[in-house]
């Protein structure tokens, strides 16, 4: 980026917000419950769909070569990262046009229905192909859908919080998908443990969707509730460039840092947090369910940690520093860890996910408040939209399919560690080189 271009961009100012002065001191409770709660439904369901992933393999695809199953039921849960970025394309443009608040109702209601939706999809055994097929284009929809929440979530909380409280308030949108992610550990947990398998295989397995859909029925209630951000978006004339082309041009450097960053960290998220549990099942010693159990408990752990991490970088340490030590330490326990998990037992592997949980709760306590703060506000949401699900969609989407294909192609089964090393190292870099204005007034 040029000198010139640097000084256009920084000398943009975002409007007050419409919640108090800027200087306000507290931060509105229903915009936290709000943000916090649409993210809980996204990522309830993707959550489920991961952890699950078992079930609908033998549901969904032939079950006659485990892997190849389990990589098929994987595609489908890359598929609807893959939609993310297209998601984050036309939602972000719609965020910065018609303001944040009609994005954060619209994903909801479109998440909703398609999670609802796959309660009733029939299995490949009633009608064959149609089954996968089906169930790929209702994660298409949930794909775009989520490529407008998470970013929406967190640029409404952090343009509606004052300067001192970034971090906490963008955490919360981590919260929400974190206390998500916990819902569905112990949601899949209780459906594994207390269905036996032909009831699993039969109906069970679908009533984790259907609570999916009720819970975005109550997302959707309050979030009518919202005002407009700080953000006021102006009518856009015919001549006035596209929000992305605006982040494309006057921001380069920030979209590829924010993507090689945010390619990393879904890597580290769910390599860590959703293979690890699949793993050590269906290549450890432990059970599905108590793998379940344990993914539960690093899930309360974490989301214990998520909002501490974010006042922490409000009050003692500046983002960058806390995400570079939290990364660099992922993969520096990378090896051990999935050793735990494969030859530990149950005791090595509830080592290994809590540690995982842990770690991966300081960077998302830090992460959404810096990736917000890189961009000006009348293109914050596309460029956050598109750089964010471009890095989750592709590599963060991909990761649990890649780290089972790599113990296929290599029969080593600490080839996934190598894998999250590598994501490790890629976030490490790239928010070495990212902009810290952790301490600077919002764009």
């Amino acid at each position: 980026m040029t000198q010139r271009q640097d000084h256009a961009v920084d000398t943009v100012i975002a409007e007050p917000v419409t919640s108090g002065p800027a200087d306000q001191s507290r931060m509105s409770a229903t915009a936290l419950s709000a943000g916090a709660g649409g993210n809980l439904l996204e990522w309830y369901d993707f959550g489920v769909y991961g952890l699950l992933a078992p079930v609908l393999a033998a549901d969904f695809f032939p079950a006659d070569d485990r892997i190849a199953s389990l990589i098929g039921a994987y595609g489908l849960f890359a598929a609807g990262f893959a939609m993310r970025p297209i998601g984050g394309m036309v939602l972000g443009h719609l965020g910065d046009r018609l303001g944040r608040r009609f994005v954060l109702v619209y994903s909801i209601v479109l998440m909703g229905l398609a999670t609802a939706a796959i309660a009733f999809v029939p299995t490949y055994e009633t009608i064959g192909v149609g089954a996968p097929l089906l169930l790929l284009l209702l994660r298409v929809v949930q794909g775009f859908s989520v490529g407008g929440e998470f970013t929406g979530s967190v640029s409404y909380l952090v343009e509606t919080a004052p300067r001192h409280r970034r971090g906490l308030a963008g955490s919360f949108a981590n919260f929400g998908s974190t206390a998500g992610m916990l819902l569905a550990a112990a949601v899949a947990a209780a459906t594994v443990t207390l269905a036996s398998a032909e009831q699993l295989h039969s109906w069970a397995w679908r009533i984790p969707f259907l609570l999916g859909g009720i819970i975005a029925a109550g997302g959707y209630f309050l979030r009518r509730r919202l005002r407009e951000s700080g953000y006021q978006p102006q009518a856009a004339r015919t001549d006035d460039p596209l929000p992305l082309k605006q982040a494309l041009t006057q921001a380069p450097r920030a979209m590829v840092y924010a993507v090689l960053f945010t390619s990393g960290y879904g890597i580290v998220n769910y390599v860590t947090m959703v293979f690890l549990p699949v793993y050590a099942s269906e290549f450890g010693s432990v059970t599905e369910s108590l793998a379940l159990q344990i993914n539960t408990v690093a899930q309360a752990v974490a989301l214990l940690v998520v909002p501490l991490a974010g006042w922490f970088t409000d009050r003692f340490v500046r983002r960058r520093t806390l995400l570079i030590a939290a990364f660099v330490a992922e993969g520096g326990v990378a090896l051990g860890c999935f050793a735990l998990a494969n030859a530990g037992g149950a005791a090595g592997y509830a080592l290994a996910q809590i540690a995982f949980g842990f770690l991966l709760a300081l960077v998302m306590g830090a992460a959404p408040a810096m990736l917000v703060e890189l961009f000006p506000s009348e293109y914050r949401m596309s460029g956050y939209s598109v750089s964010f699900n471009t890095g989750i969609g592709i590599a963060g989407g991909t990761a649990p399919v890649v780290a089972t294909s790599l113990i296929g192609a290599t029969g080593d089964l600490l080839a996934p560690a190598w894998f999250l090393m590598f994501g490790a190292a890629l976030a490490a870099g790239a928010a070495f080189v990212m902009k810290d204005r952790s301490r600077d007034p919002l764009r």
